[in-house]
């Protein structure tokens, strides 16, 4: 079966760069309209002009995912334009303040749990009520508190992500009557610029001393993975041919988080 989006309309949070526009772009390659959200409206419309450009369908709604309100207007804003939703994809996220758990702030913990955790429950919460059956939610989860607690220092960051995937297998549960599927993908070490904007404070004093064999990633001996790389198993996990597939957590790290566990 050929992975298709055709006649569907696909919602990506956090959709202006790295993984989201990865997703953005091959979801309306595969025939998906495509609506991406985030809180900058110009790198948005750049992502709307390239797909246009290319043929596809597409829409932004700026948002931040912390608040409500305005996550409400993006859902109807959809709504009005293509009247449905059958995709949609958690992916806007932080990585927020990364320092020692007795120098970081209530605020800096609070900040990343905002957007992370609160904002996927709060991207789902307004979009469920409008999915049919054979709809999809994918949540773009990490590494990082899944299968990963070697990072020092990421524990804000490590408890939204392990919220995330339970957040997702309790979904697929509750969900599954509606037949409406829910996946978490974990992706490790990927392209983007979210690693510059980490703020990391004082972690020498609490990182653990690890040896590694050549880079930490094994398949590609350390090269990073693509957000192209994340789309395609995001795309798989929207169309029919991963129908039967639900509250199932997927890592995709060329084995880094097996190695740095």
């Amino acid at each position: 079966m050929q992975v298709r989006l055709d006649g569907k309309v696909a919602w990506i949070t956090g959709g202006s760069e790295g993984i989201g526009r990865g997703i953005a772009l091959l979801a309306a390659k595969n025939g998906a309209k495509v609506a991406v959200t985030g809180r900058d409206e110009e790198p948005l419309r750049q992502v709307v002009a390239e797909i246009e450009q290319a043929g596809g369908e597409a829409m932004f709604a700026s948002a931040d995912v912390s608040h409500s309100q305005e996550v409400a207007q993006c859902v109807q804003a959809i709504l009005k334009r293509w009247g449905r939703i059958d995709l949609v994809c958690a992916n806007a996220g932080t990585n927020g303040t990364w320092a020692p758990v007795d120098e970081l702030t209530p605020d800096e913990w609070s900040s990343t749990i905002a957007v992370n955790l609160t904002g996927t429950f709060l991207t789902i919460h307004h979009s469920v009520p409008h999915l049919t059956a054979g709809a999809s939610i994918v949540i773009i989860s990490s590494v990082n508190g899944t299968r990963m607690f070697s990072n020092s220092g990421a524990s804000a960051y490590a408890a939204s992500k392990a919220g995330q995937l339970a957040f997702g297998q309790m979904l697929a549960l509750e969900l599954a009557p509606r037949k409406i599927r829910v996946n978490v993908i974990c992706p490790g070490a990927i392209e983007s610029n979210i690693h510059e904007k980490t703020e990391r404070e004082d972690l020498d004093s609490i990182q653990t001393q690890v040896e590694f064999p050549e880079g930490k990633i094994p398949l590609t001996d350390g090269q990073m993975g693509t957000p192209e790389q994340v789309a395609q198993l995001t795309v798989f996990l929207a169309s029919d041919c991963a129908s039967h597939i639900t509250g199932t957590p997927i890592w995709i790290d060329g084995a880094q988080s097996l190695l740095q566990g």
